[in-house]
């Protein structure tokens, strides 16, 4: 008797169990479908279900949001602006970029000693250098991730943020984009200009002068990377290692090339263009300069570049 009864409980209870399975397998189906964030392709690992994704930094994988809404940039602000990314905090030089002052209305100017403001401003991402000395501290309060300046090129840099704000696709567009019109004006001015035309590029506040290679900002990646033109034997020699070199003012004609783009403050005292040195430089003489303020060109991020193609644009061609 105990038996016949048993064996039916027992039954009843398998049946009980399987529809439990099929209940929960059901679920976990109709929610993974329903995610909008799950790739197929994507590996389980980068995706989680409370909307992150793994990030892989250079100091190894790092969780963030999938969608960070408010971001903390101690570095790379101008990268996170040009794809539309939410800042509250900044750093103060970005913050005193005449490019940026419309798009960073309202955003907290802030640095790595400022945790107890940066916690304050409540932020789901913290992106800083790898030269900060607390990224520990950091890391308490919100995901951080670290970059070393200059590791990566500039375009290679964009890409990076856009992973990181899982806007890769806008990312690599923009780069497609770009280089495919820079690398047409840069021919465009070749063929006007001639093949062999060279450019140098100059900075000065008034006090040092300075000469730049292909990578340190100051429409240096446009000019020599993306449009392909040639710097003096001199400036090659001297700046294109380095990234920059300093110059005394006497001996600026030897680094000068057909062309020159001079970055200064558009208030600083401008008495060396008066200069006997200056004005015999064969291309200041033919007009062959173009100026910039270093304010604006210090940054190499795409809304910097786009306002620099649109100079050296007008500035070689004559034309916007």
């Amino acid at each position: 008797m105990k038996k016949k009864l048993f064996i039916p409980i027992i039954l009843l209870l398998m049946v009980v169990i399987s529809a439990c399975g099929n209940k929960s397998t059901n679920n976990t189906d109709a929610s993974a479908s329903a995610s909008p964030s799950q790739n197929a392709n994507e590996p389980a690992s980068t995706v989680a279900a409370s909307g992150t994704i793994t990030y892989q930094s250079e100091s190894g994988p790092v969780e963030v949001p999938s969608s960070p809404k408010r971001i903390v940039a101690l570095s790379n602000a101008p990268n996170v602006l040009s794809l539309g990314g939410t800042l509250v905090g900044v750093d103060q030089w970005t913050n005193m970029n005449p490019l940026f002052k419309e798009k960073l209305a309202g955003v907290e100017v802030v640095s790595e000693a400022d945790l107890e403001k940066i916690t304050a401003l409540d932020p789901d991402l913290i992106i800083a250098g790898t030269e900060i000395k607390n990224p520990d501290e950091l890391k308490k309060i919100a995901p951080t991730v670290t970059y070393t300046w200059g590791k990566l090129d500039y375009l290679a840099q964009q890409h990076e943020i856009g992973k990181l704000l899982n806007k890769e696709k806008e990312a690599q567009a923009w780069i497609d984009d770009f280089k495919q019109r820079a690398e047409a004006a840069g021919k465009e001015i070749k063929a006007k200009l001639g093949e062999n035309i060279t450019v140098s590029v100059f900075e000065t506040d008034t006090k040092d002068f300075y000469v730049f290679g292909n990578n340190w900002a100051r429409g240096t990646e446009i000019l020599y990377q993306a449009m392909g033109l040639n710097m003096p034997e001199k400036v090659k020699k001297d700046a294109l290692g380095p990234g920059y070199y300093t110059l005394s003012q006497e001996v600026i004609p030897e680094y000068a090339g057909d062309y020159i783009v001079l970055s200064r403050g558009v208030a600083d005292d401008n008495a060396f263009m008066k200069t006997e040195i200056w004005s015999n430089i064969p291309a200041v003489k033919n007009k062959h300069v173009i100026e910039i303020d270093t304010k604006t060109a210090t940054y190499s991020d795409p809304i910097t570049l786009e306002y620099l193609l649109k100079i050296f644009t007008e500035g070689f061609l004559g034309k916007e």
